[in-house]
């Protein structure tokens, strides 16, 4: 290997938070940064079809511009300095194609780019790439008729889990430091579960986004994946912020989610549930994700077995989901069903046959689940379970059917332990809690108080300074076997 590809190696082993650092030194470029992503993608994306649309030459246009201003000066954009980015392809980037994941758009290249995408340009990101997504992010198993399925890096026979399953596996393998992702029904934590890193879905409105038929929705947010809890604050740090066009956006907190990480405070009383008392949850995650649970107690936290009532949300957050599709896809359905899964016409379906009345019990019923875990969180701090109610599986299964003899009647029923959180509204993220016996991830789903993502960023740092799972990243792919695919011995592996 030559001295170059030796020293873009090692760029791809910092964390974002070193590479920003570094990039604001001017001690590398952000075409440094770019040519290490690029040779790191050429190696790793065939095993993985993480990132199956790439823009090298925009992302270097931009960084070009970006090294016009002194590096740490007041004219180039502070948060990243430069860093190259995934950006999952649900979000529209000017000028690259844009898929949603669906062959109704496979051609669709946007003139104008999100939001969220123009913050985080604003602040110093740098596109590089579009993540892959299971079509319109519905399915929580990363594959789509149009670039087909992503593979995940500690065991590509295995799912990345979805709907930000590319941008999970692109942070998890070295691809790139950062990437966005969304999430409606836990589609950022039960990726960043299955792949070993941290996915926050922060609160409704922290981060804007451009909006659409369902501009006032509070159920499907945007938010940051990383490969530890310092990297996810500083990617936050960069997104947040209030637009006039998104109706629903929070301002930019006078304080930054880094200090405040930083000041926060050790959990006094955390709640602990196996399952938020509403679906079967595999043994070995449960075992894992107590053992997580329990570092918190030599931290000197009380940890306690308990729950909110959450015995009313699989029903109303269906309702609720269902009806968002049809506002967002009964147009798809009605000119484009030949070009739809059939998961997406169900749901569509569901939600076109849903009355006046199941929509308002359904909402009735949110409001008294954000009551119980307002009461919940006078007593407790945080509320831990795990994200995902098993470890990583076949990556050819669409979705889980059974655990524990328990059949799931849908393709989303399996993930409510997530969707029962965002039903909340509360901040809540995944954060590497162990290994199975078989090596695959798993991941304990930390959830803070209403728009209090500092404690649970914080619960999470605290959580990877006593375990060190963040130290294993990135990863080279593996096989089944354990056998890495790069070619590299125990020692070079990127682990």
């Amino acid at each position: 290997m030559s001295e170059t590809s030796d020293s873009q190696s090692e760029l791809c082993r910092l964390t974002a938070t070193e590479a920003v650092t570094q990039l604001r030194r001017g001690e590398i470029s952000p075409l440094d940064m770019i040519d290490a992503a690029a040779q790191r993608i050429a190696l790793v994306e065939p095993h993985l079809n993480a990132l199956p649309t790439m823009c090298l030459e925009r992302a270097r246009d931009a960084a070009k511009q970006l090294m016009a201003k002194p590096p740490g000066g007041a004219d180039r954009p502070g948060w990243l300095g430069g860093l190259p980015i995934a950006i999952k392809d649900l979000n529209d980037v000017a000028g690259v194609r844009t898929t949603y994941g669906s062959p109704i758009y496979a051609d669709h290249v946007p003139v104008r780019s999100d939001i969220m995408v123009e913050q985080l340009e604003a602040n110093g990101a740098i596109v590089i790439g579009k993540s892959n997504t299971p079509e319109f992010g519905a399915g929580a198993s990363t594959f789509n008729e149009v670039f087909g399925k992503t593979r995940n890096p500690w065991n590509v026979e295995k799912s990345v889990a979805g709907s930000s399953g590319g941008a999970a596996a692109a942070v998890a393998s070295g691809e790139v430091w950062l990437a966005t992702g969304s999430d409606l029904a836990g589609s950022l934590r039960t990726p960043a579960s299955f792949n070993s890193v941290v996915g926050l879905r922060p609160s409704p409105g922290r981060v804007a986004h451009s909006p659409d038929s369902n501009a006032f929705d509070t159920l499907a947010v945007d938010g940051p994946i990383a490969r530890n809890a310092a990297d996810c604050v500083l990617f936050l740090d960069a997104m947040c912020g209030q637009h006039r066009k998104d109706p629903i956006s929070l301002a930019r907190p006078t304080e930054s989610f880094s200090s405040a990480v930083a000041a926060a405070r050790p959990p006094k009383r955390i709640a602990f549930s196996t399952n938020l008392g509403i679906v079967p949850v595999d043994r070995e995650v449960i075992a894992v994700c107590e053992g997580a649970a329990q570092q918190f107690e030599s931290m000197g936290a009380i940890v306690e077995y308990a729950c909110p009532d959450f015995s009313e949300v699989i029903e109303s957050f269906q309702i609720l989901r269902a009806s968002l599709f049809a506002a967002d896809h009964a147009d798809h359905l009605r000119d484009h069903r030949a070009q739809l899964k059939p998961e997406v016409i169900w749901n569509i379906e569901k939600g076109l046959a849903l009355t006046a009345e199941q929509i308002g019990c359904a909402e009735a019923a949110r409001a008294r689940l954000y009551g119980n875990i307002v009461d919940f969180f006078d007593s407790y701090d945080l509320l831990l379970c795990p994200t995902a109610i098993v470890p990583p599986f076949d990556v050819d299964v669409r979705y889980v059917e059974e655990v524990d003899g328990q059949r799931f009647d849908n393709y989303v029923h399996w993930i409510s332990i997530t969707f029962a959180i965002t039903m909340t509204s509360c901040p809540a993220l995944s954060a590497p809690a162990g290994f199975s016996a078989a090596g695959l991830p798993i991941g304990l789903q930390i959830v803070a108080p209403p728009r209090a993502e500092a404690a649970a960023l914080s619960a999470a740092a605290l959580l990877e300074q006593a375990t060190g799972n963040s130290q294993r990243l990135p990863i080279d792919p593996r096989d089944s076997s354990g056998h890495n695919l790069l070619g590299a011995n125990d020692e070079s592996a990127m682990e």
